[in-house]
């Protein structure tokens, strides 16, 4: 069955080769088909969530939003509140060792 020359065959493909595998059964093929038909789909609403998305963005801007500060908003509302404060202060902390700490109200002067 072997030819002696050579090494015996094996179940492992070599490495960097993907193992291929029979769909011989036709509702494993229908199975899989239906997951890439249901990715697809779902592919397709992303895309057009993304557009949306960048649309909300433009119609900001034109009424004078800063895009930059909304989507710094957008992902500081996305961690948890510990989060956002070890965030905040790590910032804060660099921006002092950099002298880029500026206190709002020290700036213009006060007028009391």
């Amino acid at each position: 069955m072997y030819k002696q020359d050579k090494e015996p065959a094996s179940d492992v493909p070599p490495k960097g080769h993907n193992r291929t595998q029979s769909f011989s059964d036709a509702g494993t093929s229908k199975t899989l088909r239906s997951y890439i038909e249901r990715i697809e789909r779902l592919e397709e609403e992303k895309s057009g969530i993304a557009s949306d998305i960048r649309d909300v963005f433009a119609e900001s801007k034109s009424n004078g939003f800063d895009v930059k500060a909304m989507r710094q908003i957008l992902k500081l509302r996305k961690m948890k509140a510990n989060e956002r404060t070890e965030a905040e202060y790590t910032l804060d902390l660099y921006k002092r060792a950099l002298g880029m700490q500026i206190d709002m109200f020290e700036e213009g002067g006060s007028d009391t």
